[in-house]
């Protein structure tokens, strides 16, 4: 399939060229129901070769500057890794069961654990991606996803949201800033000054959906009767499920924003810069579609809704060069080159974080 670059203008000189996806729903839907399948047969053991296989698909269908991405993880990894949070949370579940004020104890360790657990896993599907025959890496140490997990929750929770825009910049400029191609360094500055618009755009939803869900209430009459008819059951369940349909709405626009907001100052080798741009209503339109055909036709539409969503992310995902493509890459291989097999071996399991 021949690959068509796409172009927009930035500005008077710069030029952006977009991603694309050339991968079908028709494809991967034989990818995806065999995966199933063997799923199922094998008690939930080839998940982790499913994810690989699941994974090669997408990326070597996401096309960059006439280049597709490669996934080079093994079965036997991802199995492991799975392995050793199965063992934990079957010890977690005996141990709760037999000695119950133990797993209080235990929670505060598993919260300074997990920002370890994270660190690997970006480490891990960092070191198994490459691009133009170059890998990625990831450099993040414990005590950078200490400060970007454990203590951003900590802060947003004591300042009841009201800091959660800093801890979102803590955890983003984390994951980009310690992210490499080759020995070239990802970076971001995004504006918190931004973040906090879309903070204040997410709760301006919630609220005005809020407000939509007390009227309903408030014709229904439902809080005025000692009694409850089978009517106002069925009020109340509607409303509930509008209040999750706006805390999901909500939650999209937030995620979709940030995205932007994050992926838009991002650079790599402080000289070449990404973009995004995905539009806020289109993208939780077409999840919301996703979620409603998938759960009717009971899961078989679920090839197609990844398709789709996946061809959004790239087209809408771009970066522009300083440089020509040739020589930029050249100097990359050059210096920052092909990571070795035993390299990505003695990098360890994925954790599924």
């Amino acid at each position: 399939m021949a690959v068509v670059e796409q172009h927009y203008p930035i500005g008077n000189r710069h030029f952006f060229q977009r991603a694309s996806f050339t991968g079908s729903a028709k494809e991967y839907f034989g990818i995806w129901i065999v995966n199933i399948l063997l799923t199922i047969v094998t008690l939930g053991i080839y998940s982790a070769w499913a994810k690989v296989r699941r994974n090669r698909y997408f990326y070597g269908n996401t096309v960059l500057l006439g280049q597709t991405f490669e996934y080079h993880a093994k079965g036997k990894q991802i199995f492991i890794g799975r392995l050793i949070v199965f063992g934990f949370l079957i010890a977690l579940n005996v141990l709760s069961h037999i000695a119950p004020l133990a797993v209080l104890a235990i929670w505060p360790v598993m919260l300074v654990i997990f920002p370890w657990f994270l660190m690997r896993s970006l480490k891990f599907n960092a070191r198994v991606t490459s691009y133009r025959n170059v890998r990625f890496d990831f450099i993040g140490t414990y005590g950078g996803a200490f400060k970007a997990i454990f203590l951003g929750t900590l802060i947003t929770v004591i300042s009841i949201g009201l800091l959660s825009p800093v801890a979102s910049r803590w955890f983003y400029k984390y994951v980009f800033d310690n992210l490499r191609y080759g020995d070239r360094p990802f970076s971001t500055e995004p504006s918190l000054g931004a973040i906090y618009k879309a903070l204040g755009a997410m709760i301006a939803i919630a609220l005005g959906c809020g407000l939509v869900i007390g009227v309903v209430v408030g014709v229904s009459g439902i809080f005025e009767k000692v009694v409850v008819s089978s009517t106002e059951v069925v009020v109340g369940y509607f409303v509930i499920g509008l209040g999750l349909i706006a805390y999901m709405f909500a939650g999209l626009y937030y995620r979709v924003t940030i995205r932007n907001i994050v992926w838009s100052a991002a650079m790599i080798d402080h000289r070449h810069q990404l973009r995004s741009n995905l539009g806020r209503r289109q993208y939780i339109w077409i999840v919301t579609v996703n979620t409603v055909l998938t759960l009717l036709t009971l899961g078989l539409m679920r090839p197609w809704a990844a398709v789709q969503i996946q061809r959004y992310l790239a087209e809408h995902t771009a970066i522009s060069l300083d440089g020509e493509i040739g020589e930029v890459f050249d100097q990359v291989r050059s210096t920052g080159g092909v990571i070795s097999a035993e390299y990505l071996d003695a990098d360890g399991f994925d954790f599924g974080f």
